[in-house]
C-alpha cells in the first residue's frame, strides 16, 4: 500500500492504529477549522494526549502533509470502522461556519483524492449525500465512497461549505479518472437534482433556507420552529421545500 506523491512535508502522527483492517473503500475529507499550515497541523497532531490524526493534511497554501501512512488507520473521524476503511484528509478552512475553504485548497483535494483512487485500483468516487444509503453500500472493487465526520459524531464536519460541493467534488474525480457517473452507482446527486417527495423535521433551532442547494447561494429565509416540512428535490445534500421557499442543508434534518 503505498502513500501520496503529492506529499511535501511528513511528520507521522503516534495516533495511530498499524496496520488497518480492511482495505480502503472510502475518503473521509474533514475541515480543520483553521487557516493552517501542514506543519502546524502536524504539530497539532503530535502529542499522544491529543488523541487524534489524519493519514493527509492539506494546507492554507495547498500543500499536502502526511501524518499517518495509508497502511495505518488514522484516529480522525470518531468511527474505528469507518477510519479503517478510509483515507481522511484535513482540509484548511475558516474558523465559522460554514467553515469555507480557498480555490488552492479546493483543487489540492480534487488532485489528492484523484491520486488515492488511482493507487487503490478505483476509477469512480460516489457521494450519495444520505448516510444510511452510504454505510448500507458495498462498494464495487472499483468504486470508492466519500463518508464525513458529521455522521459519526455531533459536529458540522467537514462544514457546509465543502459538504454542499462533495457532489461535485465526486463528478470531477470520476470525470479525471476515466469513469462515468449515474444513477446506478448512486451519482444521481452529481445529474439533475432527483425528483423526490417525503417529510423531515428540522433538527437545527434556526436552519438558513437558501434560493439553491448550496451555501453560495443567497439566503432568503430561515426556519426557526423545529418543523416537519415536505421535500420535493434533493441535490448534493440540499432538499427544496415543497411550499417554494428555498432549499435547506438536509444534514441538520431528520427523515420521517
Amino acid at each position: 500500500m503505498s502513500n501520496s506523491p503529492l506529499v511535501s512535508y511528513t511528520k507521522i502522527s503516534p495516533n495511530k492504529t498499524s496496520p488497518r483492517n480492511r482495505a480502503i473503500d472510502r475518503i473521509t475529507p474533514h475541515c480543520v477549522v483553521g487557516q493552517c499550515s501542514v506543519e502546524t497541523l502536524g504539530n497539532v497532531f503530535a502529542p499522544t494526549s491529543r488523541q487524534a490524526s489524519s493519514n493527509y493534511g492539506i494546507g492554507v497554501d495547498g500543500r499536502v502533509g502526511m501524518y499517518a501512512e495509508e497502511k495505518d488507520r488514522s484516529w480522525c473521524s470518531s468511527s474505528a470502522a469507518n477510519d479503517n476503511r478510509a483515507v481522511t484528509i484535513e482540509c484548511a478552512s475558516d474558523t465559522a461556519a460554514p467553515y469555507a475553504m480557498n480555490s488552492k485548497v479546493y483543487a489540492t483535494l480534487i488532485d489528492l483524492c484523484v491520486d488515492i483512487c488511482k493507487r487503490n485500483g478505483k476509477t469512480k468516487l460516489i457521494w450519495f449525500g444520505d448516510k444510511d444509503k452510504t454505510l448500507a453500500y458495498t462498494p464495487k472493487p472499483d468504486e470508492m465512497i466519500i463518508t464525513v465526520h458529521r455522521w459519526f459524531a455531533n459536529k458540522s464536519c467537514p462544514g457546509d461549505w465543502l459538504y454542499s460541493r462533495l457532489g461535485n467534488l465526486a463528478a470531477e474525480v470520476t470525470k479525471r479518472l476515466g469513469g462515468t457517473t449515474g444513477t446506478t452507482t448512486g451519482n444521481a446527486s452529481q445529474a439533475a437534482p432527483a425528483t423526490t417527495n417525503y417529510r423531515v423535521k428540522i433538527t437545527a433551532t434556526v436552519l438558513n433556507i437558501r434560493k439553491g442547494p448550496g451555501t453560495n447561494y443567497a439566503v432568503t429565509g430561515q426556519i426557526k420552529d423545529m418543523g416537519v416540512y415536505t421535500i420535493v428535490e434533493e441535490s448534493n445534500g440540499w432538499g427544496k421545500l415543497k411550499s417554494g421557499a428555498g432549499w435547506i442543508s438536509l444534514a441538520y434534518t431528520k427523515k420521517l
